[in-house]
């Protein structure tokens, strides 16, 4: 996990910074630009999948050294062909997973957080799950164990595969003439998170568009059919955390309320969206009839408030950069406890970009525990070592964030009245 940390120490700033030329790109030359509440969002929720993944939160259900002991029929050296098969072993691995999560009930709960966004830009790309609790992911790895294929390479490759599928996500790219047949381009993933009818589960590739080809799930980007983003069932809330258990949560309830017993079993395996006949009428969820129509999700906003949501994520980004930069001098119980702090830091500010009531509460109450925690310690976890002002910093940050959160909870409560 500390590799990993390291890796994103140096994969975060290249990110923002793509994210910023992307922004500046938009707004001086296409006229296109970022809504911070909805961009607050979507890095959010890539704050706290990277926390969750480096902390390595997950229930492993086999291991994929295991797989290579017991079913590698062969041992091939590490040769430049190794990591070829290796990536394309990972991407395929990566298609049959896109897929899984798109037309299954339970598994799209692991993927909707990614598509719940209704703009399409770099940002979205970090809307990444913290539910996928499950590590199922080297089973799909097979082949790669049959063909005796390394645990290191696979270990390094899967991040690469995972970083190369961030910057198609643009509308400022076109087609890309013969790579469509090859790679997944923007063109092709515009489509993919599109809700129209005619775009809708295509294009599940994530490097290479041949599986798309192989198994019947390409579509074009038609000229005529502009992309709208977002998903049927949207979620209306800008907290990731929230979004990221909607689902599962439709689908207890429907399990528990339907007087179908075959209906409380299946309903977690079958095709996404399905719902027992019993409860659908009963229990009426929001569904998208009209893609070009319906409301686009929006909460009264200022530009004081941008600016404090700004800086509630840059402090949550330098927060976490600390963090991955000190990971191997932190225990166990330290970085559970740092990452529970920049995950409830995460909630509290997108509570408040909701308009929930209990977010004044979430900030007040985080404020005073981050305040404490420093006059306790005399320290921020290591910090005055590298940094001798940092203490000083994060409580004039936690400082402001109980009068940030007191502040807005009552202006914003009241522009919402006058609207």
């Amino acid at each position: 996990m500390e590799t990993y940390a390291t890796a994103l120490l140096f994969a975060i700033p290249f990110f923002i910074l793509l994210l910023i030329i992307e922004m500046a790109y938009g707004h001086f030359v296409k006229d296109q630009k970022y809504t911070v509440l909805d961009t607050v969002s979507s890095i959010s929720s890539g704050l706290t999948n990277i926390i969750k993944d480096s902390l390595g939160i997950v229930l492993v259900l086999i291991s994929y050294p295991y797989l290579l002991e017991h079913l590698a029929i062969t041992n091939i050296k590490p040769t430049w062909l190794t990591w070829v098969i290796g990536f394309v072993a990972i991407d395929f691995a990566g298609y049959w997973n896109h897929r899984l999560s798109h037309k299954v009930n339970f598994f799209w709960n692991q993927h909707v957080i990614h598509h719940s966004s209704e703009k399409f830009n770099l940002a979205c790309a970090l809307r990444q799950s913290i539910s996928n609790l499950l590590g199922y992911f080297p089973f799909l790895l097979l082949p790669a164990a049959l063909l005796g294929v390394p645990n290191k390479i696979i270990a390094i490759l899967a991040p690469i595969q995972l970083f190369a599928q961030f910057w198609y996500h643009t509308q400022h790219i076109g087609k890309m003439g013969w790579l469509e047949y090859i790679i997944v381009t923007p063109s092709q993933h515009r489509v993919h998170h599109a809700i129209n009818p005619e775009y809708i589960d295509k294009n599940l590739g994530q490097v290479f568009s041949i599986w798309d080809r192989m198994f019947g799930t390409f579509q074009e980007e038609l000229p005529d059919i502009p992309p709208q983003y977002g998903i049927l069932k949207p979620a209306r809330t800008w907290n990731p955390i929230r979004i990221n258990f909607q689902h599962l949560w439709r689908l207890f309830l429907d399990a528990w309320r339907t007087k179908n017993i075959w209906d409380k079993i299946r309903i977690w395996f079958m095709p996404t969206g399905w719902r027992p006949n019993d409860v659908k009428d009963k229990y009426p969820v929001e569904i998208i009839t009209d893609v070009y129509g319906f409301e686009r999700y929006s909460t009264p906003t200022s530009r004081a408030f941008n600016g404090y949501l700004i800086f509630q994520l840059i402090m949550s980004l330098i927060l976490l950069l600390f963090m991955f930069g000190n990971f191997g001098n932190l225990t166990t119980g330290e970085l559970i406890l740092y990452g529970g702090i920049v995950f409830v830091g995460v909630y509290g500010y997108t509570s408040l970009m909701d308009g929930d009531p209990f977010a004044l509460w979430i900030e007040v109450l985080r404020g005073v525990l981050g305040c404490m925690l420093i006059f306790s310690t005399g320290n921020w976890f290591g910090m005055n070592a590298y940094f001798p002002m940092g203490k000083t910093l994060i409580l004039f940050y936690f400082l402001t964030t109980m009068v940030g959160g007191i502040y807005f909870s009552s202006s914003l409560k009241k522009k919402s009245i006058l609207l």
